[in-house]
Protein backbone atom coordinates (compact mmCIF):
# COMPACT_ATOMS: atom_id res chain seq x y z
CA UNK A 1 0.00 0.00 0.00
CA UNK A 2 1.37 3.33 -1.08
CA UNK A 3 1.29 6.20 1.42
CA UNK A 4 -1.64 7.76 0.10
CA UNK A 5 -3.44 4.41 -0.20
CA UNK A 6 -2.57 5.09 3.32
CA UNK A 7 -3.26 8.16 4.43
CA UNK A 8 -6.85 8.09 2.42
CA UNK A 9 -7.42 5.30 4.25
CA UNK A 10 -6.81 6.74 7.58
CA UNK A 11 -8.66 9.50 7.08
CA UNK A 12 -11.94 7.79 5.94
CA UNK A 13 -12.19 5.47 9.28
CA UNK A 14 -13.21 7.89 11.75
CA UNK A 15 -16.15 8.53 8.72
CA UNK A 16 -17.75 5.04 10.89
CA UNK A 17 -17.38 7.17 14.24
CA UNK A 18 -20.17 9.80 14.96
CA UNK A 19 -17.98 11.35 17.83
CA UNK A 20 -15.46 12.38 15.38
CA UNK A 21 -15.93 15.51 13.38
CA UNK A 22 -11.92 15.82 12.65
CA UNK A 23 -11.92 13.66 9.25
CA UNK A 24 -14.72 16.74 8.40
CA UNK A 25 -12.42 19.36 9.21
CA UNK A 26 -9.59 18.01 7.44
CA UNK A 27 -11.40 17.91 4.40
CA UNK A 28 -13.09 21.54 4.53
CA UNK A 29 -9.06 22.66 5.26
CA UNK A 30 -7.74 21.21 2.16
CA UNK A 31 -10.90 22.49 -0.50
CA UNK A 32 -9.42 26.05 1.70
CA UNK A 33 -6.60 25.67 0.48
CA UNK A 34 -6.83 24.42 -2.48
CA UNK A 35 -9.40 27.31 -3.16
CA UNK A 36 -7.21 30.01 -2.18
CA UNK A 37 -4.46 28.76 -3.42
CA UNK A 38 -1.67 29.95 -0.85
CA UNK A 39 0.48 27.27 -1.52
CA UNK A 40 1.70 29.79 -4.50
CA UNK A 41 3.66 31.69 -1.79
CA UNK A 42 5.68 29.43 -0.71
CA UNK A 43 9.54 29.05 -0.61
CA UNK A 44 10.64 26.95 -3.95
CA UNK A 45 13.49 25.85 -5.29
CA UNK A 46 16.13 27.73 -6.26
CA UNK A 47 15.53 30.36 -2.96
CA UNK A 48 17.78 30.78 -0.11
CA UNK A 49 15.97 28.66 2.37
CA UNK A 50 15.64 31.19 6.26
CA UNK A 51 17.85 30.13 8.62
CA UNK A 52 16.48 28.80 11.95
CA UNK A 53 17.26 28.02 15.71
CA UNK A 54 14.54 26.22 17.31
CA UNK A 55 13.98 23.66 20.29
CA UNK A 56 13.40 20.36 19.72
CA UNK A 57 10.97 17.91 21.48
CA UNK A 58 13.60 17.68 24.08
CA UNK A 59 13.99 21.58 24.69
CA UNK A 60 17.20 21.78 23.34
CA UNK A 61 17.67 24.22 20.92
CA UNK A 62 18.49 22.87 16.77
CA UNK A 63 19.94 25.08 14.43
CA UNK A 64 20.09 24.58 10.80
CA UNK A 65 23.74 26.11 10.36
CA UNK A 66 24.76 23.23 12.58
CA UNK A 67 23.05 20.25 10.39
CA UNK A 68 24.11 21.89 7.05
CA UNK A 69 27.76 22.22 8.39
CA UNK A 70 26.90 18.45 8.13
CA UNK A 71 25.42 17.67 5.01
CA UNK A 72 22.06 18.31 3.31
CA UNK A 73 18.64 18.80 4.99
CA UNK A 74 15.18 17.36 4.63
CA UNK A 75 12.88 19.24 6.41
CA UNK A 76 9.02 18.46 6.68
CA UNK A 77 6.40 20.62 8.02
CA UNK A 78 3.89 18.82 10.47
CA UNK A 79 0.18 20.11 11.32
CA UNK A 80 0.20 18.05 14.46
CA UNK A 81 -0.43 15.06 16.47
CA UNK A 82 -4.51 15.58 15.97
CA UNK A 83 -4.13 15.43 11.87
CA UNK A 84 -3.77 11.00 11.64
CA UNK A 85 -2.52 11.68 7.72
CA UNK A 86 -0.14 13.71 9.16
CA UNK A 87 0.95 11.61 11.28
CA UNK A 88 1.32 8.83 9.01
CA UNK A 89 3.38 10.98 6.99
CA UNK A 90 6.63 10.87 9.95
CA UNK A 91 6.19 7.59 10.25
CA UNK A 92 6.45 6.83 6.08
CA UNK A 93 9.85 9.19 6.44
CA UNK A 94 11.24 7.50 9.37
CA UNK A 95 10.86 3.94 7.53
CA UNK A 96 13.03 6.37 4.81
CA UNK A 97 15.17 7.56 7.51
CA UNK A 98 18.14 5.13 7.23
CA UNK A 99 18.36 5.68 3.61
CA UNK A 100 18.07 9.40 3.92
CA UNK A 101 20.39 9.07 6.42
CA UNK A 102 23.22 7.29 4.20
CA UNK A 103 23.43 9.82 1.88
CA UNK A 104 24.30 12.13 4.06
CA UNK A 105 21.32 14.35 4.36
CA UNK A 106 19.45 15.12 8.09
CA UNK A 107 15.78 14.70 8.46
CA UNK A 108 13.32 16.74 10.87
CA UNK A 109 10.02 17.94 11.51
CA UNK A 110 8.91 21.67 12.24
CA UNK A 111 5.56 22.22 13.61
CA UNK A 112 3.69 24.93 15.32
CA UNK A 113 2.81 22.69 18.14
CA UNK A 114 4.51 23.65 22.01
CA UNK A 115 7.45 21.46 22.80
CA UNK A 116 5.42 19.09 24.91
CA UNK A 117 2.99 18.14 22.37
CA UNK A 118 6.09 17.59 19.94
CA UNK A 119 7.46 14.82 22.42
CA UNK A 120 4.12 13.58 23.24
CA UNK A 121 3.92 13.39 18.83
CA UNK A 122 7.67 11.76 18.62
CA UNK A 123 6.11 9.23 21.11
CA UNK A 124 3.12 8.59 19.10
CA UNK A 125 4.67 7.95 16.22
CA UNK A 126 8.02 6.57 17.47
CA UNK A 127 10.01 8.56 14.80
CA UNK A 128 13.36 9.13 15.54
CA UNK A 129 14.15 11.98 13.47
CA UNK A 130 13.67 15.74 15.63
CA UNK A 131 10.57 17.49 16.06
CA UNK A 132 10.85 20.78 16.22
CA UNK A 133 8.15 23.63 17.92
CA UNK A 134 8.27 26.96 15.88
CA UNK A 135 6.01 28.56 18.50
CA UNK A 136 3.99 31.24 16.65
CA UNK A 137 5.21 30.32 13.26
CA UNK A 138 8.00 32.49 12.49
CA UNK A 139 9.78 30.30 10.41
CA UNK A 140 6.51 28.17 8.53
CA UNK A 141 5.86 31.74 7.75
CA UNK A 142 9.20 32.65 6.31
CA UNK A 143 9.23 29.32 4.30
CA UNK A 144 5.58 30.38 2.85
CA UNK A 145 3.32 27.94 4.31
CA UNK A 146 1.85 29.16 7.33
CA UNK A 147 -1.76 29.71 6.49
CA UNK A 148 -4.76 31.44 9.21
CA UNK A 149 -7.34 29.50 9.78
CA UNK A 150 -10.65 31.57 8.99
CA UNK A 151 -13.64 31.63 12.00
CA UNK A 152 -15.88 29.16 10.38
CA UNK A 153 -12.68 26.35 10.07
CA UNK A 154 -11.94 27.60 14.02
CA UNK A 155 -15.59 26.59 14.55
CA UNK A 156 -15.03 23.32 12.98
CA UNK A 157 -12.01 22.50 14.87
CA UNK A 158 -13.44 23.26 17.73
CA UNK A 159 -16.15 20.98 17.34
CA UNK A 160 -13.90 18.38 16.46
CA UNK A 161 -12.26 18.08 20.26
CA UNK A 162 -9.19 20.23 17.96
CA UNK A 163 -7.80 22.62 20.75
CA UNK A 164 -5.15 24.83 18.44
CA UNK A 165 -4.25 27.30 21.22
CA UNK A 166 -3.95 24.38 24.00
CA UNK A 167 -1.61 22.23 21.40
CA UNK A 168 0.31 25.13 19.71
CA UNK A 169 0.44 27.11 23.08
CA UNK A 170 -0.80 30.58 21.21
CA UNK A 171 -4.23 32.10 20.16
CA UNK A 172 -2.81 33.03 16.66
CA UNK A 173 -4.78 30.12 14.99
CA UNK A 174 -1.98 29.11 12.25
CA UNK A 175 -1.28 26.09 10.73
CA UNK A 176 1.58 25.27 8.46
CA UNK A 177 0.75 23.53 5.33
CA UNK A 178 2.11 20.14 4.95
CA UNK A 179 5.13 20.94 3.07
CA UNK A 180 8.83 19.31 2.45
CA UNK A 181 11.83 20.67 1.45
CA UNK A 182 15.44 19.57 0.40
CA UNK A 183 17.85 22.12 1.35
CA UNK A 184 21.73 21.68 0.33
CA UNK A 185 24.78 22.65 2.05
CA UNK A 186 24.87 26.33 0.96
CA UNK A 187 21.17 26.88 1.88
CA UNK A 188 19.74 26.69 -1.35
CA UNK A 189 16.18 24.69 -1.77
CA UNK A 190 16.46 22.01 -3.90
CA UNK A 191 13.35 20.65 -3.98
CA UNK A 192 9.75 21.85 -2.71
CA UNK A 193 6.63 20.24 -2.33
CA UNK A 194 3.69 21.89 -1.34
CA UNK A 195 0.23 19.64 -0.25
CA UNK A 196 -2.70 21.50 0.52
CA UNK A 197 -4.33 18.29 0.97
CA UNK A 198 -2.55 16.12 3.71
CA UNK A 199 -3.70 12.59 2.02
CA UNK A 200 -2.68 13.60 -1.09
CA UNK A 201 1.29 13.17 -0.88
CA UNK A 202 3.64 12.07 -3.07
CA UNK A 203 5.96 9.45 -2.03
CA UNK A 204 8.95 9.40 0.69
CA UNK A 205 10.86 7.60 -2.10
CA UNK A 206 10.96 10.26 -4.10
CA UNK A 207 12.99 12.19 -2.11
CA UNK A 208 16.09 10.35 -2.61
CA UNK A 209 16.33 10.89 -6.19
CA UNK A 210 16.78 14.18 -5.49
CA UNK A 211 19.47 13.93 -2.19
CA UNK A 212 21.70 12.05 -5.18
CA UNK A 213 21.07 15.12 -7.13
CA UNK A 214 22.27 17.58 -4.05
CA UNK A 215 24.81 14.91 -3.30
CA UNK A 216 26.86 14.72 -6.75
CA UNK A 217 26.26 18.32 -7.65
CA UNK A 218 28.50 18.71 -4.20
CA UNK A 219 30.97 16.55 -5.33
CA UNK A 220 31.64 17.99 -9.08
CA UNK A 221 31.20 21.59 -7.38
CA UNK A 222 28.33 22.38 -10.08
CA UNK A 223 26.29 25.97 -9.40
CA UNK A 224 24.27 25.45 -6.13
CA UNK A 225 21.40 27.26 -7.97
CA UNK A 226 21.17 24.56 -10.48
CA UNK A 227 18.23 22.76 -8.97
CA UNK A 228 16.69 19.03 -9.58
CA UNK A 229 15.01 19.32 -12.60
CA UNK A 230 11.77 17.06 -11.35
CA UNK A 231 11.87 19.56 -8.50
CA UNK A 232 8.24 20.47 -8.30
CA UNK A 233 5.65 22.51 -5.81
CA UNK A 234 2.81 19.53 -5.54
CA UNK A 235 -0.37 20.98 -5.07
CA UNK A 236 -2.10 18.02 -5.85
CA UNK A 237 -5.60 19.90 -6.42
CA UNK A 238 -6.86 16.94 -9.24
Amino acid sequence: MTMREETSAAVSKPLCNSKSGAVRTLRDAAEYLIASRLAERALTAGSYAPTFCLPNQNGTDVTSESLLRRGPLLLTFYSGTWCPACSLDLQALEKMRPAIEQRGAALLSISQQTVAENLRAQNLTMVKFPILSDRGGRVTSEFGVRWRIPELLRECHRNSGIDLPSLNGEESWTLPMPARFVIDRAGIIAYSEISPDPTRRFEPEDILPVLDFVLARSQTGSDSRQTWRGSRKAQLAE
